[in-house]
């Protein structure tokens, strides 16, 4: 069975990728076979992943929410643009996860120019300056110019004193984070200059993907039971992670949502956070 990919490409349908993806949402081995018995019903030559995605999604909601959330995490981060502003956010938020104290959004002045700085963080006295590359498109992938354009950037800071986490501060690293993933030239360039990566994918062992999942970091993008104007609504008031609704219903009732509504995404927040 031929299937047609986002970019076009004509691939054979692959079952067992498919297993693959459904269990990495944390749902049962029965309710995976079920849904994948459903979906081999339904597939027919061409049918395009996008639409196998979303039937796989739409059953898997039938039954369980969170789980279908969980599934449905890469597009929730691509859910947090277009700008990418709010994807800055999130970035910061994965890092202060992990330790680090952290800004957004500063201007520092470089040894010729100055710099808009996406997030800066800052771990065991060692600040590093990060750059978020946000991509709406399934298929954009960042490239080697990417890391060339911020190396520079970087060496134009680094040597300079900065008012960041005190009024006498050293950028000594330099990271580029981004939703999708690098080409190989990218990596290749990042890793003879000393620059950090992290994509969806990328280191193998600790991306994007396993440091939201090992932190429960998941988007608000993610919750099923909110409406994409109300999550609209959250983003702008600053709630920018699940785990930041489940503790505190006034965000909740300040977009409108009824005291029922509000269980709902309670519930399924709380579920999305334990799994």
């Amino acid at each position: 069975m031929k299937i047609v990919k986002h970019s076009k490409a004509v691939v054979d349908f692959n079952r067992l990728k498919l297993k693959d993806s459904l269990l990495k949402s944390g749902a049962s081995p029965d309710i995976v076979d079920e849904v994948l018995q459903i979906i081999e019903r339904e597939v027919y030559e061409g049918i395009s992943t996008k639409y196998i995605y979303k039937m796989a999604f739409s059953l898997l909601k039938k039954k369980s929410k969170s789980h279908a959330a969980r599934y449905n995490l890469r597009e929730s981060i691509r859910s947090l643009g277009p700008a990418g502003f709010f994807f800055e956010k999130f970035i910061a938020r994965l890092f202060t996860a992990e330790g680090c104290e952290t800004k957004v959004g500063l201007i520092l002045q470089g040894k010729c120019v100055s710099h808009e700085i996406d997030v800066l963080i800052k771990k065991d006295n060692v600040i590093s300056m990060i750059e978020c590359k946000f991509h709406v498109g399934q298929d954009a992938a960042t490239d080697v110019k990417v890391p060339m354009y911020i190396f520079s950037r970087f060496n134009d800071l680094k040597d300079k004193k900065h008012e960041i986490f005190s009024k006498k501060d050293s950028i000594s690293k330099c990271f580029i984070v981004t939703n999708n993933r690098f080409t190989s030239d990218a990596v290749s360039f990042a890793q003879c200059s000393g620059i950090n990566l992290l994509s969806w994918d990328y280191p193998l062992a600790n991306n994007l993907k396993t440091k939201i999942d090992s932190h429960h970091l998941y988007p608000i993008t993610c919750l099923t039971a909110l409406t994409l104007l109300e999550k609209d609504k959250l983003l702008i008031l600053g709630i920018i992670l699940v785990k930041e609704i489940i503790n505190n219903r006034a965000d909740l009732e300040k977009i409108g949502l009824s005291p029922n509504r509000i269980r709902k995404v309670l519930k399924e927040a709380s579920e999305l956070c334990r799994l």
